[in-house]
């Protein structure tokens, strides 16, 4: 009986933990350099699982094919739900309104004009030239945003805020 009670006050740490790190906030690991020159692809960062989505937010998403998770995405949120948006001549523009653009790295693609469902969020990644976002598959559910992330904990030299 004595062990339970020496033993009882890591086992309730052990669960806090898990419980927080399971639906408030979690360690990701930044993959690709989809997000240079805000990322370059080896940051390890501190995914927030309750902070609602705003334009501009860096979110996780993951890419969905058939019902299935087929991978897991860093992108800058730009369309957000029951917007419309495209992009001509390089230029993004939402509801008929220049965007501005102060991420983008490299020439934006053109791409058709997207009405937004009212769950639905357009992702872009900040290298232009090389990102595979919503773009080329379209916008993403808002179920398949795992979170927001802004805070860099790895490498040391990159602790802190990134926009």
């Amino acid at each position: 009986m004595k062990w339970i009670k020496e033993i009882l006050p890591y086992a309730v740490i052990l669960v806090v933990v898990i419980l927080i790190r399971t639906f408030i906030v979690t360690p990701i690991k930044v993959n690709g350099q989809s997000m240079v020159d805000t990322l370059s692809g080896d940051e390890i960062m501190i995914l927030n699982k309750l902070e609602p989505v705003k334009r501009y937010d860096i979110v996780v998403a993951k890419l969905m094919e058939n019902g299935r998770k087929v991978d897991t995405l860093i992108k800058r949120v730009y369309g957000l739900p029951g917007e419309k948006i495209k992009c001509e001549n390089g230029t993004i523009y939402v509801n008929d309104h220049r965007l501005e653009d102060p991420y983008a790295f490299g020439v934006t693609s053109d791409f058709e004009e997207y009405v937004l469902a009212s769950d639905e969020y357009f992702i872009l990644g900040d290298n232009r030239s090389i990102s595979y976002d919503s773009h080329i598959f379209g916008p993403v559910k808002a179920k398949d945003i795992e979170g927001v992330t802004s805070f860099v904990i790895w490498p040391i030299n990159k602790f802190g805020n990134v926009e």
